[in-house]
């Protein structure tokens, strides 16, 4: 797909904020630190679009950001932050429920990991959440460029079997550095448009 027109809709953190387009959404959801700024930005061709903070926990709201009047990317708070209170990392966690397993609107939730390390256990609990609220999600492996490709095929086996994937699930070898896996990305989006 190619993005001219982006804007970020509003940040909110109750049902009733929600946009009310009827467009079709899909939630970026991973670890604090794993790069879902880092992945809009690149899969919208923005710079700044979405914010990259070096402190871990900065998105505290489900962010809309509305693509072409075609669609939303749902940028929702990072789990697995320890720094963050502990009453609020629950506050987000039914905030992200509640939007998760409740907004007819949400077509799949793209999953972050990191394709360096193996999911965390943060990593697994959120796919199987996704699996047993049966929402579809793509999953995103990034930082690709940070090791060999040789080794990406052993990585992706690693994400794959510590997640325990279901083999209809697609698994994208992505980086934000080099564009890798962008147009795979929108492909698996557009699909479930």
């Amino acid at each position: 797909m190619i993005v001219n027109n982006v804007e970020l809709v509003i940040s909110a953190v109750r049902p009733d904020q929600y946009p009310e387009d009827g467009l079709p959404e899909f939630a970026l959801a991973g670890r604090s630190n794993v790069g879902k700024s880092s992945f809009i930005n690149k899969m919208i061709g923005r710079k700044s679009m979405a914010r990259i903070s070096s402190k871990p926990g900065k998105t505290q709201t489900l962010n809309f950001y509305k693509i072409e009047e075609k669609l939303f990317y749902v940028d929702v708070p990072g789990y697995g932050y320890a720094k963050v209170a502990k009453t609020e990392r629950e506050a987000w966690g039914k905030m992200i429920e509640r939007y998760i397993t409740g907004r007819d609107e949400l077509k799949a939730v793209i999953q972050i990991v990191d394709l360096r390390h193996p999911p965390s256990r943060d990593d697994i609990a959120m796919y199987d959440f996704m699996k047993h609220y049966d929402i579809p999600c793509i999953i995103i492996a990034t930082k690709a460029d940070k090791i060999p490709k040789g080794k990406w095929d052993k990585h992706k086996k690693i994400v794959r079997e510590t997640l325990e994937m279901e083999k209809g699930d697609p698994l994208i070898v992505f980086s934000s550095e080099t564009g890798l896996g962008k147009d795979a990305a929108w492909a698996e989006i557009e699909k479930r448009m």
